[in-house]
């Protein structure tokens, strides 16, 4: 049964995280007022949210200072680094101090519109509703993205993606391949080190940057753009040699137990962990939305708009300090629509 608090509202958020919560504040600055002009649903149970899932050593690479939403400063050094479930912290007190009690366990399936008029149907997990706008901010890190090789492997130990990892205990005594040479695959590598032998897949080799050296500012942020692949922040491959890790090239196919890699060398892990990104949960929009281009922040379909998912926006909207830039501005159209 449809929640009453979701029928009649000028607008839905869908998802709870930072981009939502953006949104909500961006929304409340324009004089609407949560549960009464706007709702957020979100699929997650009460208060999961992505980054209380996430490997507990998980640390930023951007400083506190450049890791939290406009109005909302976290206490504290601001030039430290803040582990995830901190982020997760944070966020609660943000919800907290907006006054938004979002509808947790339901999920968005689609969106399409009704007539010709501004009304868009939105069908969820627990019903359709109607309202004049839906703000997708499911996110840009949400589906885990896995090679298709990965379905040919029987391991004597655990695979898994690196969203799905938390501590070392999770991974069987022994040999362990962490495929991706990425920042996250980097840190779940030294996080490992302790406890296992660990071989790192790299498919390109990165260059190694101080922590303090991660942008900032927005024409730091454009120089690392031009920086492909990303560098490393505050470790660097020769480190972790150094520390014990085997550094090899990357996989390209598996059979069984073993695995390929470019030099056409075959090892044999007991376990691995996949640290090759994620997918952003924009699967529920139409597909018009999301292969027609559109100038943020409209989309293909009158009153539906994407908020910290950089594909529909600018570089650098998944990000905590620049989210808002986006939210302000959806906010605004919302406000101005009839």
């Amino acid at each position: 049964m449809m929640p009453a608090g979701l029928s009649h509202r000028r607008a839905i958020i869908v998802g709870a995280g930072q981009s939502g919560l953006a949104v909500a504040a961006a929304l409340i600055g324009q004089g609407l007022r949560p549960q009464q002009d706007f709702v957020m649903i979100d699929a997650a149970p009460a208060g999961q949210r992505s980054w209380s899932s996430r490997w507990h050593s998980l640390t930023l690479l951007s400083d506190a200072a450049h890791s939290a939403l406009p109005h909302h400063r976290i206490p504290g050094d601001p030039a430290r680094h803040l582990r995830g479930d901190e982020i997760a912290d944070y966020l609660d007190d943000v919800q907290r101090q907006l006054g938004v009690k979002p509808v947790w366990d339901v999920r968005a399936i689609s969106v399409e519109r009704r007539g010709t008029g501004p009304t868009l149907q939105l069908s969820t997990t627990v019903g359709d509703v109607q309202t004049r706008n839906v703000v997708c901010a499911t996110g840009a890190a949400a589906h885990p993205r896995v090679p298709a090789w990965a379905a040919s492997l029987q391991l004597p130990g655990a695979m898994m993606h690196s969203g799905d990892y938390r501590y070392p205990r999770q991974i069987p005594p022994g040999d362990v391949l962490i495929v991706g040479g990425g920042n996250s695959g980097v840190q779940i590598a030294r996080d490992l080190l302790g406890s296992h032998t660990v071989t790192l897949s790299v498919r390109a080799h990165r260059g190694q940057l101080p922590l303090t050296a991660f942008p900032a500012e927005g024409s730091a942020r454009a120089w690392l753009r031009r920086r492909r692949p990303e560098p490393v922040f505050g470790d660097s491959y020769q480190k972790l040699r150094r520390a014990g890790v085997r550094v090899t090239p990357a996989v390209t196919a598996a059979d069984s137990v073993t695995v390929m890699l470019a030099d056409s060398t075959r090892i044999a892990p007991r376990s691995v962990v996949l640290a090759t990104g994620f997918e952003p949960a924009d699967d529920w929009l139409p597909d018009p939305v999301r292969t027609t281009p559109a100038r943020f922040p409209s989309t293909a379909m009158p009153g539906l708009f994407v908020a910290g998912i950089p594909r529909y926006s600018r570089p650098g909207a998944d990000t905590l300090d620049k989210v808002s830039r986006d939210a302000t501005i959806i906010a605004r159209r919302i406000a101005d629509r009839p």
